[in-house]
């Protein structure tokens, strides 16, 4: 597949999207560039502002195997994995899988369920596999977890540890919409009554797994020039010398920022990085792997205006 078809590609699923979702675009981009870099996305943001259903509608365009788990204070790491059953006819135990099986899962308010639980994504979002019972199964090459949580000042939320925010390729933040936007929702749906799926908006599957894996290898025709490498590493590693953080990002970070501008890089059409594809998705890579400092929490500072600054004062290549 040419970096022009990759291009092409993620100009039908945005438009296949947006039959239903209005506004967004920024996400969506997040969204595309993680699934042809094989990243995970986290989204944050208020309750009701169509998270859930941006998933729905991306899983849908996609063409993807789906499956969702609605995350509970009670839910049990074998309600996300599955276990093995004994059966009673056979004289021996049975896989039921779980609805982890599947290529593109929707994690539902992820912070809603204990640690313990969350933790059951770990070596599967890693891997892309899971242990049952000291057996291992394999995922699909396409597996990705798109999360949603709600801010943490919600009631009965639980945070997520940094070894499971750190499997994210992406922390997207959802805010509200703007005042045209809004309006322009209020008139598409403020005459449906009931659930809404992708399909009552006509959205269609305009690629399939083959495909995907295509377009995933074709990231191979994107170069990343030594000073474009040396820009990330230096940008990663002023994170770690930085006063108000107490935890900077790791070289996982850096990695995963270069797979990114390249992804990036493929969805314009371009066979090279350039600096501002490092400086786009700076924010949403870091904002998750980045701990203030308590000197900085007191002074109100907030974890996006700290790596603008840091973009901002690291040199980039001309």
């Amino acid at each position: 597949m040419t970096l022009d078809e990759v291009r092409g590609l993620a100009a039908s699923i945005r438009e296949q999207v947006s039959k239903a979702v209005v506004g967004q675009t920024e996400t969506v981009d997040h969204l595309l560039i993680a699934l042809i870099s094989e990243g995970h996305v986290l989204l944050e943001g208020p309750p009701g502002t169509a998270k859930t259903f941006l998933a729905r509608c991306f899983s849908a365009a996609l063409g993807l195997d789906y499956g969702r788990i609605q995350f509970t204070p009670d839910l049990l790491p074998g309600d996300i994995l599955g276990s093995n059953l004994f059966n009673f006819q056979t004289s021996t135990f049975t896989l039921t899988r779980g609805p982890i099986f599947c290529e593109l899962l929707l994690a539902d308010e992820i912070n809603r369920t204990p640690p313990k639980t969350q933790a059951a994504l770990l070596e599967a979002m890693q891997e892309r596999r899971v242990t049952l019972d000291g057996e291992t199964h394999s995922l699909s090459d396409r597996f990705m977890v798109v999360a949603t949580q709600n801010p943490i000042e919600n009631q009965g939320v639980y945070p997520l540890p940094e070894a499971q925010l750190d499997r994210f390729l992406f922390k997207v933040l959802i805010d509200y919409p703007s005042l045209e936007e809004e309006a322009a929702i209020v008139t598409r749906f403020g005459d449906r009554q009931g659930p809404q799926t992708p399909a009552d908006f006509g959205i269609e599957a305009v690629t399939d797994t083959a495909r995907l894996g295509r377009a995933s290898a074709a990231l191979a025709q994107v170069t990343v020039a030594s000073e474009i490498t040396d820009y990330i590493v230096r940008l990663i590693r002023a994170t770690r010398e930085n006063a108000d953080l107490t935890s900077g990002a790791s070289p996982r970070s850096a990695v995963l920022l270069a797979n990114a501008a390249r992804a990036r890089a493929a969805l314009e059409g371009r066979d090279y990085v350039i600096p501002d594809d490092v400086k786009a998705l700076a924010t949403a890579v870091l904002r998750h792997r980045l701990v203030l400092s308590p000197a900085a929490e007191i002074e109100g500072r907030e974890v996006e205006a700290l790596v603008a600054e840091l973009v901002e004062s690291t040199e980039a290549p001309r």
